[in-house]
């Protein structure tokens, strides 16, 4: 066949023929429940469920037992030695060349072991931290020229803290004045009276001037460790933990709580922000805070 007659030659042309649609997999009816929980619970969760460790809980729950075991074990060990080599004929004085009497030290000394470790553990044991009431006299100071607004945010963040945390006392002394001091408070020479904060004479000690130095927040833990808790003396003698929130570069909130360790990572987190908000609302009057404080509202 020549190329020519190939070029010519015209190829017939079908159309392809629509594929027929296959019926779908889905249902045609649909079934609604009324009940929507009902489906929830039949289906229930489905995620990764918490595990149980339960040799923890029970050496949680049987810590005395634990902490002797030891001692059991070694005396146990000691006197099946003593069983052994009394039964088995071995002379009772020890010869190094006996390989019996090489294991029975060996045995001895593990026993001896066990049983100083079990005295050690039964003598350290975790201090149980507790809430302390505190030791003084309940009282409410506020400035008496403060506005409403100002009056209002600090009565809202001792309830806060009060509510929320271990706090049991809460002082604010800004611009040289202290315009707060709500809460248990120490106890003055004088029956049912406090002591009142003395701005000034606080100001100038090392306590305060650290904190504004920093500008950070200052987190005493136990203030029974503190050499510089004496300049706290407004605050209940056995006050346990206190927080220096400093508020911009004009004042300082002190905190005291009634658990030692009691203020967590997110307390102290929270605590910076209410410092923040104290700041806001107090510098915008500032000017109008006068020299006095009088009883509380």
């Amino acid at each position: 066949m020549e190329a020519g007659s190939i070029l010519n030659s015209v190829i017939p042309w079908k159309p392809k023929r629509s594929l027929s649609h296959k019926p779908s997999n889905f249902p045609r009816f649909v079934r609604a429940s009324s009940n929507p929980q009902s489906q929830e619970q039949k289906r229930g969760y489905r995620g990764p469920k918490p595990t149980k460790d339960w040799v923890a809980d029970w050496v949680r729950n049987n810590d005395d037992a634990v902490r002797s075991l030891p001692i059991y074990v070694g005396g146990a060990s000691l006197l099946a030695v003593l069983f052994n080599r009394t039964v088995s004929g071995i002379a009772p004085v020890a010869d190094a060349s006996s390989s019996q009497s090489r294991a029975d030290l060996l045995t001895l000394s593990l026993a001896v072991t066990n049983i100083l470790t079990g005295l050690v553990w039964l003598s350290i044991r975790p201090k149980s931290i507790s809430v302390v009431n505190p030791e003084g006299v309940e009282c409410q100071n506020i400035c008496s020229r403060l506005p409403d607004l100002v009056v209002s945010e600090l009565l809202w963040a001792w309830e806060s803290l009060s509510t929320v945390t271990c706090c049991r006392s809460l002082v604010v002394i800004y611009d040289s004045n202290c315009i707060l001091q709500i809460g248990m408070a120490a106890e003055s020479g004088n029956d049912d009276e406090y002591a009142t904060v003395d701005a000034s004479k606080l100001m100038q000690g090392s306590v305060y001037q650290g904190v504004m130095r920093s500008g950070s927040q200052s987190y005493l833990a136990n203030l029974l460790l503190y050499p510089g808790r004496s300049e706290l003396s407004f605050l209940p003698s056995n006050t346990q933990a206190v927080i220096l929130q400093p508020l911009g570069d004009k004042g300082i909130a002190i905190i005291g709580g009634d658990t030692i360790r009691g203020f967590t990572t997110s307390d102290q987190a929270w605590i910076a922000f209410i410092g923040e908000k104290l700041d806001a609302a107090l510098s915008k009057y500032a000017n109008t805070v006068p020299l006095v404080v009088q009883d509380g509202i």
